[in-house]
């Protein structure tokens, strides 16, 4: 709801004390005068409003000083109500709440999409490679600063929230997402946001970040489907830098990123067109077509099968990976007409 209690409520405890103060001083004049509910009433906003008209009818000393009261009382009301409202303004508090609900409102369209957790150097680049391929994500972030700065600047969407409160993890639709990648710094963070994942969705794909190579096991146990350590595999990529130089520059230049050059494209069984289901690697081999060359298979059973023998059959559950250029992998989708980005 766009005016919902929480983002006006200076704005609604402004309204109810003016609501208070009017009603406080109709009565009042026709308790202390015994007037009636309208000359009461007129006397009462004449008096808050300080627009200097006459009084109704002559006061006693009692009416006096209790209209002295009223005018005390309205003032600090008013000058609390300017204050509030420049804070709305000035302060750019209205800007973001109305950011927050267009949030809501974009949330609620998201079908399908990935939820990163934390928006550290993990969470970063992991966002940059999402939007990159075209992935729709929202980015959970309890840092203000952060999320006021990143907002209007990458332009990413964003929720302003504890990622191991399962309030956010609702508003953020983990019910309708498709993953969810929690990056935060502390393993624990992460452990029970993979439990509450899995707890709202039995079947979402969860990836996690560790710190710690005793956090493993744990984020798997909990739900985890993979499970990664940031600084262990930069430290294993640079000591492979050394050691194999040319390799790693070569899985580098392969490695997906979204970028031009050359890129390893994985596509499911089901997303094969009919008539292609059931066919062997060699029959659906498009090299000669496309440019691209099948380099992995994945077994209904998970095991994998680097260069595949041409007599494999691609079977149900299974997955081929495609190695080439972003032109030649975009040849192939259009080639037959799979059902993928």
């Amino acid at each position: 709801m766009l005016f919902n209690y929480r983002l006006f409520s200076r704005v609604y405890y402004f309204l109810i004390l003016l609501i208070l103060i009017t009603s406080g001083g109709t009565i009042g004049y026709m308790i202390i005068e015994e007037w009636d509910f309208a000359d009461s009433f007129y006397m009462t906003i004449i008096t808050m409003s300080t627009v200097g008209f006459g009084e109704v009818h002559e006061l006693t000393i009692y009416g006096k000083l209790f209209t002295a009261f009223l005018i005390i009382s309205s003032f600090g009301t008013f000058a609390y109500a300017i204050t509030s409202i420049t804070t709305y303004l000035v302060g750019g508090e209205y800007r973001q709440y109305f950011k927050e609900y267009k949030t809501m409102q974009e949330l609620k369209k998201m079908n399908g999409h990935v939820i990163i957790c934390g928006y550290g150097r993990v969470g970063m680049q992991v966002a940059q490679d999402l939007n990159a391929h075209g992935n729709e994500f929202i980015i959970i972030e309890q840092d203000e600063d952060i999320v006021m700065q990143e907002k209007d600047h990458s332009g990413f969407l964003f929720l302003y929230g504890d990622s191991t409160n399962d309030e956010t993890l609702k508003n953020a639709g983990i019910e309708s997402a498709r993953a969810v990648i929690t990056c935060l710094p502390k393993d624990a963070d992460n452990t029970y946001v993979v439990l509450a994942a899995r707890e709202f969705k039995r079947d979402i794909l969860i990836v996690s970040r560790a710190s710690y190579t005793s956090a493993v096991s744990k984020l798997r146990m909990a739900g985890a489907n993979n499970v990664i350590m940031p600084d262990s595999l930069g430290g294993s990529h640079m000591a492979s830098l050394i050691a194999n130089p040319d390799v790693m520059e070569f899985l580098d230049i392969i490695r997906v990123q979204g970028y031009t050059g050359a890129n390893i494209e994985s596509i499911a069984f089901e997303e094969l067109p009919e008539q292609m289901k059931g066919k062997t690697i060699q029959e659906l081999d498009a090299e000669k077509i496309t440019g691209v060359t099948i380099i992995g298979y994945r077994a209904p059973d998970g095991e994998y099968h680097i260069n595949p023998k041409s007599d494999t059959v691609v079977a149900p559950n299974s997955r081929i990976f495609v190695l080439g250029s972003e032109d030649q992998i975009k040849n192939i989708v259009a080639h037959f007409h799979l059902k993928h980005k």
